[in-house]
């Protein structure tokens, strides 16, 4: 079996099933380019159609092979200033270790965290010591003929207890997979995903939380219309029901059209709509 995934990526095709393809509420403007030395800058911005707010960010990303090393770093309309340097594959293979830094000019607010990961055949494993409590999040993830097994905690050294305690357990091939987890041993979770045909996505929900009779769900699919557009659907148990148009106008260009409205209250409005642009050069 080759590398399982992250224990974040667990599940991770259903969940970009159900959010990838809509932007409800807001109108969205992502521009990527990349430079002749090699540097990306990744540009986003997105207003609020209820409130009118706009927020933006603004990344750079240089990575130099030769030496494993990658250097990010982003700044926000929030006036957040993050930098990331992470080293892959130099202090043994298939080691990763990064530090991870945020600045805010206007407070004097500073913040970091270090993170380590390694990955090989069958297990993939991730150690971040959040210098702020401190707090240290470890993961794990154990991946054996489809199956996947994971843990992830997070324990508070100042107060010497666990501040997060999660189990999950799944199912990998290539046109279908389950997800199961369990978090803090009050909520349940689960996903289903299938591939059904080249043009056909499905995906399935299931969320429960300990001492509640709600069970949440959902069900979702994305379907390609033809090599340049795609159709998404989705709705859960609350009646919300989204739907999302995506065409490729042309080579780096994409825009995207979604929708959200609430089955409830039809009549009472209420109901959002989204608008995105993506440009890569």
């Amino acid at each position: 079996m080759a590398v399982p995934p992250s224990y974040s990526d667990l599940g991770k095709a259903a969940k970009d099933i159900f959010s990838k393809g809509y932007g409800f509420g807001l109108v969205k403007l992502d521009l990527k380019t990349k430079s002749q030395s090699g540097v990306e800058f990744n540009t986003a911005g997105s207003s609020n159609i209820d409130t009118g707010k706009a927020s933006g960010n603004l990344e750079t990303k240089y990575k130099m092979k030769e030496l494993g090393l990658t250097i990010s770093q982003k700044w926000n309309t929030d006036n957040t200033l993050t930098t990331e340097v992470t080293v892959e594959d130099q202090l043994a293979q298939g080691m990763k270790v990064g530090l991870d830094t945020s600045f805010v000019p206007n407070t004097g607010k500073k913040s970091g965290k270090m993170k380590t990961g390694y990955k090989r055949d069958y297990v993939n494993l991730g150690c971040d010591v959040d210098f702020e409590g401190p707090i240290i999040h470890a993961a794990a993830v154990l991946g054996y003929d489809g199956w996947l097994a994971g843990y992830q905690m997070a324990f508070d050294t100042a107060k010497s207890k666990l501040a997060q305690n999660n189990f999950a357990l799944g199912y990998k091939t290539g046109d279908f997979q389950l997800h199961t987890n369990v978090n803090d041993g009050t909520e349940f979770g689960g996903s289903i995903y299938q591939k059904v045909n080249d043009e056909l996505e499905t995906a399935v929900t299931l969320a429960w939380t300990a001492g509640s009779n709600n069970t949440r769900f959902g069900i979702a699919a994305k379907y390609k219309l033809d090599k340049e557009s795609s159709l998404s659907a989705k709705v859960n148990n609350a009646s919300l029901i989204g739907v999302g148009y995506t065409q490729s106008l042309r080579p780096g260009v994409k825009v995207t059209l979604s929708a959200l409205i609430d089955g409830k209250n039809f009549n009472a409005g209420g109901h959002k709509v989204g608008m995105g642009f993506e440009l890569e050069a």
